[in-house]
């Protein structure tokens, strides 16, 4: 060990002794780093440049730690560095890729700006806490002439590096301290890091000499340092402040709680200074900007700035700065899963452009390049697995079923009402559907009102003349009764043998629930209308050939999944899937039809039945409430009927329940001469029913009620509905409500009670009260509340995506077009050049349902 190593290591060991109070050397371990530098610097020679610096930095940073403990921790790192010796930054040439190293070059403190892991102590102020540099591998050395590679028989599939998978301690200036606050973050690994893509960023791009400075615009100087101080307040807190000059003008720049920057920041030192240019006392200056050494490639200074997300303890420099190491020497290493054709068609840059711009753009052109690219990914990868999903559904076959087109012309004709032309379309789709050898995947989506329960029954009645089951599953209990009503009404008219209808909720139980399972086994129901009973374990179906999932973005993946398992017939050599029809009243934007239904054929009932009255809506605040409470009392003594709807606060029962009971009560007096009746999901189904068949048979008056009116409840006679805190429901929600009313040959209104005068609420209000069109509703919620709040609850069974936007339609339609073009020369991936696209998919997909 050379003689600077051992003089410092007696220094430490003093101080450690001392403990941790920094007086082993007059004016604290940061101030012996200049000795350090000289002496072990001049010694050591220029071989050992790096390490010496990095020793030095160590040194530096030790002063500012907030604690005894991390003093502790960094003497303990600090004197195994200076044990080792010299050699100790080195990598192994042969052995970066595998362990997954991502160095910084072999730099200091004066060329990169970029050293220091911010840490916050309890005071909330920034600290500083050394990070060491490692120095950049040299490049693998070729093989020997001498041991000539044999040619390959096939091309060579390109792998990602396994050192991408690595711990992110792997990566120099990363402790177990740092990797515990990274891991908040959701970086654990090599790739984790390399895939953090920045929340925003900040353009600092915007050069200026200092007697063109403007107050307020963010801006970036270069100017020599002509003095610099630092004292502290009367509390304890730190200010350090420079006065900085060029050829045209002076201005200063101040910092707080960031002492060691009297260390960096030194008269005559040349630096360039970004941020937002303040004035202080009628003088134009800057506050906490950030700030770097000048030098050939500026990181935090002087171009778009990456801004990431932080946890306490990590410091935005220092990120930042662990990030372009990482990206710059991961980047070139990771093979391009996008094929040349696929690249030059779309015009995309590479995967290694993309990454090193998407974290240090050079300007705003390219940043929409790296961001296109990558989104791009997301998507391609995305549609390549929905129409896997699909191929694989279709790979397995379906129940031919023999449609009698006599049977279906006699139910038709039992019908009280004549099918709309767009009905008919949509009933001959899914009958080519179930007549084929593939399974039916299909979405059936319509407006309030448009008549999609009477398709659907109609499939399950010729199902079921087929001699099969089908079955319906519903999200509610008051829904999957209100099917059962509909169903069996439907059906009281066939000239035929009627189906048998049995309804299977959980409230069903007992010798009751003990002969539908009997039943569905033996064959002897044809329908079962139901809840998730259906697919509680017992439920046993004898031949069930159709499922039909009402409402279905309620739900989750195995839920789905389930339902159609009790479908699934044969041995294992010639399996058969049951017919799967989801449906929704939710118009869906066509940019969710292309993701989260991508892998779906889609129908579309386009059409209202005649006689649907339109619904007048109207937008009211609060000090508007007794003149709606009036109109509403003129609705009943015309004879008719009203809803009154209670917000959720959040999607809880119990409070759900809460909320309708106490306004149920508090409107008891407001509507003193009215019958007023309780409906929320709390309720038994006994309770339920009772209470929706006093209000369809004109027993009450108004219908106090929660979310779960949404959808099934069919009353003509109600005429109004007022909806309480309408600014607490999206847009699709809002319309389905209103889809309550109308249902009758009068005049209807739905009248949207606001609590806010919030610009964003009323724009929303506005566009429910100017439009009874779903579908341009559909779109507005989707633009304004993102497309994991498009339902109310997130969707479940589908991977993360970095960043694309479900909401970007042009750029869904362009990778659905490129994965259909790819899909259908090479659907299995098995193309040498698609085989490292192939690992992505699964990568992707790794874990996640079906999101059918």
């Amino acid at each position: 060990m050379d003689s600077y190593s051992q003089k410092l290591i007696k220094i430490l060991k003093l101080e450690a002794e001392d403990g941790h109070e920094d007086r082993a050397v007059i004016g604290g371990l940061a101030r012996y780093a200049d000795t350090w530098l000289h002496e072990a610097g001049m010694g050591l020679g220029q071989d050992a440049k790096g390490w010496v610096e990095d020793v030095a930095e160590r040194l530096r940073q030790y002063s500012s730690l907030s604690s005894t403990q991390e003093r502790h921790s960094a003497l303990g790192e600090l004197m195994g560095l200076l044990e080792q010796g010299p050699g100790s930054t080195d990598i192994p040439e042969a052995a970066a890729p595998e362990q997954g190293v991502a160095p910084a070059a072999e730099v200091s403190e004066e060329d990169t700006g970029q050293t220091m892991v911010q840490t916050a102590p309890s005071d909330g102020t920034d600290q500083m806490s050394a990070a060491p540099i490692a120095k950049e591998p040299p490049s693998v050395a070729p093989p020997s002439p001498a041991a000539p590679t044999p040619e390959p028989t096939t091309p060579a599939v390109p792998e990602d590096p396994p050192g991408l998978d690595a711990p992110i301690t792997v990566v120099r200036g990363v402790g177990e301290r740092q990797a515990g606050r990274l891991a908040r973050l959701g970086i654990r690994t090599v790739r984790d890091l390399i895939m953090f893509i920045p929340r925003r960023y900040d353009d600092f791009s915007n050069l200026k000499p200092i007697n063109r400075l403007e107050y307020g615009e963010d801006v970036t100087i270069i100017a020599q340092v002509v003095k610099a101080n630092s004292h502290k307040t009367r509390r304890g807190r730190s200010i350090f402040k420079a006065l900085l000059s060029d050829n045209t003008g002076t201005t200063e720049a101040t910092w707080f709680n960031q002492p060691y920057l009297a260390d960096r920041i030194r008269p005559g030192k040349q630096i360039v200074v970004s941020g937002t240019v303040d004035e202080y006392l009628g003088r134009l200056c800057f506050t906490s900007p950030e700030w770097e050494t000048l030098q050939k490639e500026l990181l935090h200074t002087g171009r778009l700035v990456a801004v990431y997300p932080l946890t306490r303890g990590l410091g935005a420099r220092w990120l930042r700065g662990l990030a372009k190491r990482t990206v710059d020497y991961w980047a070139p290493r990771i093979p391009d899963h996008l094929s040349d054709v696929i690249r030059d068609q779309e015009g995309l840059v590479t995967l290694e452009t993309a990454l090193k711009q998407i974290h240090s753009p050079d300007n705003h052109e390219a940043l929409a390049q790296a961001r296109h690219r990558l989104a791009f990914d997301d998507m391609f990868i995305f549609q390549l697995g929905l129409l896997q999903q699909r191929q694989a559904w279709r790979s397995v076959r379906g129940r031919q079923l023999s449609i009698d087109d006599g049977t279906l012309q006699r139910f038709v004709l039992s019908l009280s009402f004549q099918l709309t032309s767009a009905q008919q379309r949509v009933l001959g789709q899914i009958l080519d559907d179930i007549r084929s050898q593939y399974p039916m995947n299909r979405l059936l989506q319509g407006d309030v009102g448009s008549g999609k329960t009477v398709v659907a029954a109609a499939a399950m009645a010729l199902t079921a003349a087929a001699g099969c089951q089908a079955a319906i599953m519903a999200p509610t209990e008051i829904l999957a009764e209100q099917h059962y009503s509909t169903l069996s009404r439907l059906f009281t008219g066939m000239p035929d043998q009627q189906p048998v209808v049995r309804l299977l909720t959980g409230s069903i139980t007992g010798a009751e629930r003990e002969e539908i399972y009997a039943g569905l086994a033996d064959g002897s129901i044809d329908i079962a209308v139901g809840t998730h009973a259906l697919i509680q374990e017992g439920v046993d179906f004898h031949d069930l050939a159709l499922v039909v999932i009402d409402e279905q973005h309620r739900f989750g993946v195995r839920q789905r999944a389930a339902l159609r398992e009790k479908g699934r017939k044969g041995d294992d050599a010639r399996p058969t899937n049951p017919h799967l029809l989801v449906m929704t009243a939710t118009p869906i934007p066509r940019s969710l039809q292309l993701t989260i239904w991508g892998h779906l054929d889609v129908s579309l009932i386009d059409e209202m039945p005649p006689g649907r009255q339109p619904v007048q809506t109207r937008v009211i605040l609060p000090r508007e409430r007794e003149r709606a409470y009036t109109f509403l009392r003129t609705q009943i003594e015309a004879g008719h009927q009203a809803f009154i709807i209670c917000p959720l606060v959040e999607e809880s029962e119990s409070i759900e329940a809460k909320a309708a009971v106490e306004e149920h009560k508090r409107l008891q007096s407001v509507f003193p001469d009215q019958r007023l009746g309780l409906l929320h999901g709390r309720m038994t189904s006994d309770e339920k029913d009772a209470t929706m068949t006093a209000f369809v048979q004109g027993d009450l008056d108004i219908l106090v009620a929660t979310s779960v009116v949404e959808v099934g409840i069919d009353v003509p006679n109600a005429t109004a509905m007022l909806i309480e805190g309408a600014e607490r429901f999206g847009l699709s929600q809002l319309h389905q409500f209103r889809g309550r009313v109308g249902r009758g040959e009068h005049e209807s209104y739905c009248i949207l009670l606001s609590d806010t005068k919030s610009e964003a609420s009323e724009e929303r209000l506005r566009a429910v009260e100017e439009t009874l069109d779903g579908f341009k509703l559909a779109e507005k919620d989707l633009e304004m509340r993102g497309p994991g709040d498009f339902f109310g609850t997130r969707q479940s069974g589908l991977p993360e995506l970095k960043l694309a936007s479900l909401g970007d339609t042009p750029l869904l339609e362009l990778a659905r077009r490129e994965a259909q073009a790819l899909f259908g020369v090479d659907p299995e991936l098995s193309s040498p050049d698609h085989r490292l696209l192939a690992r992505k998919l699964d990568e992707f997909w790794r874990g996640e349902g079906d999101p059918s």
